[in-house]
């Protein structure tokens, strides 16, 4: 088997064991107010990394292109409370406007 697949099994049993140990927490810890608070801003600080490297960065490279341009147009769109889908169609649209036009990595 080669270095890989030992990896991947690896990688699995890691994240079964997490899994597992996330069940096994008592509900005394769980019920604790900075457990609540760090649980409630962990999905949200983690995305909000994930968006940042998808827009930011090409490998190691920190790049300013149509990317940019989108994620600006996607949060007007969302301060001016459209509906997801047309924040997405907005946001791509303005990234291809933007790529046409020649701003692009």
């Amino acid at each position: 088997m080669s270095a890989t697949w030992w990896a991947v099994l690896l990688a699995t049993a890691g994240c079964y064991a997490a899994k597992l140990g996330g069940h096994s927490v008592p509900q005394r810890v769980l019920d604790r107010p900075i457990v609540r608070a760090i649980s409630d801003a962990l999905p949200i600080a983690l995305l909000m990394a994930l968006v940042a490297v998808q827009t930011f960065a090409v490998g190691q490279t920190l790049v300013l292109d149509a990317r940019v341009a989108g994620l600006g147009a996607a949060i007007v769109a969302l301060l001016l409370r459209a509906p997801f889908l047309v924040v997405v169609v907005v946001a791509a649209a303005t990234a291809a406007v933007f790529r046409h036009l020649g701003w692009a990595v």
